[in-house]
């Protein structure tokens, strides 16, 4: 048997892997990665081994490939916090936002089926306040038989509407509206009314209450956060060191200034790739940056 993750011995979402592979009669099981998490670390092989089950651990570029595969489990089980994918889609002049009456999109339709698998491969899609406002998304996976991930909107103020896309489609998916301690209680009592379920981040900061947010998510056992809305939560999220990989869209356009979209942001904060690569989706540019491996 060949497994990409060490098997467990513990009792999980499911019974104990190791009893599967001892039932089954498996002579040899060559594994390509460890398993991080506390309850689990090298427990399994030793029962396999403990069995009569010769246990190998692959190495080289396979052991490589199985980590990276793993990224949103691993980091999980080391901090407890979700792994964090930053999307954006940006023009030629790096503009993130086109102006009021134009078409939203500045990616094409390729590159957005794509984003769309990868939020329904995510545990929890987010999206700043201001983006909300703007666009009044749904932030669904419209994709063939897709997990619709939990809907997170970055408000520190509770401004998010009560007409709302988000709220209108509660039967679809949870929304989470993460306030700030200062937010008005009036405002996020009636979004609790509706359906939204508030978390009261604490912090200071934008990016002090980024970091309360994502300990919160990853105690609820969110392991991925798919990260979407532009500069300025993109900011918070750099600022507070909680970017693991960006994947940006390049279209082949011009665009004229819009008031949607804010001057870059301007700070120490510098986040350099481990590694990147670049592709063809359509008529865009897909770059993939990986800042952190767990």
């Amino acid at each position: 048997m060949y497994v990409t993750l060490e098997p467990c011995a513990h009792q999980g979402r499911q019974p104990p892997c190791v009893e599967a592979v001892l039932e089954a009669g498996i002579v040899r099981v060559i594994i390509a990665s460890e398993d991080p998490s506390e309850k689990a670390a090298g427990r399994g092989p030793g029962i396999l081994r403990d069995g009569g089950v010769e246990v190998a651990f692959a190495a080289g570029a396979e052991a490589a490939a199985a980590r990276l595969l793993n990224q949103s489990f691993r980091k999980h089980a080391r901090t407890g916090l979700p792994l964090v994918t930053l999307k954006l889609a940006i023009s030629l002049d790096g503009r993130t936002a086109t102006a009021p009456g134009d078409s939203p999109w500045i990616s094409g339709e390729l590159s957005r089926a794509l984003v769309h698998r990868w939020r329904a491969e995510s545990d929890a899609i987010a999206a700043g306040i201001g983006t909300v406002l703007a666009d009044d998304p749904l932030l669904t996976a419209r994709h063939p038989d897709a997990r619709q991930p939990l809907r997170v909107v970055f408000d520190s103020q509770a401004r998010l509407p009560l007409s709302s896309q988000l709220l209108a489609t509660l039967d679809q998916s949870p929304v989470l509206v993460v306030t700030s301690p200062d937010a008005d209680p009036t405002r996020t009592s009636a979004l609790a009314d509706a359906g939204a379920e508030i978390l009261v981040a604490s912090g200071s900061t934008p990016a002090d209450r980024v970091s309360a947010a994502l300990a919160d998510l990853g105690r609820r056992g969110v392991t991925s956060l798919f990260l979407e809305g532009g500069r300025t939560l993109a900011s918070s999220f750099l600022t507070a060191n909680q970017l693991d990989e960006s994947r940006t869209f390049i279209a082949p356009m011009l665009l004229a200034p819009s008031p949607l979209d804010p001057p870059p942001v301007t700070g120490p904060a510098r986040l350099p790739a481990l590694e990147s690569k670049s592709e063809q989706v359509g008529e865009d540019t897909l770059i993939t940056a990986r800042y952190k491996e767990w």
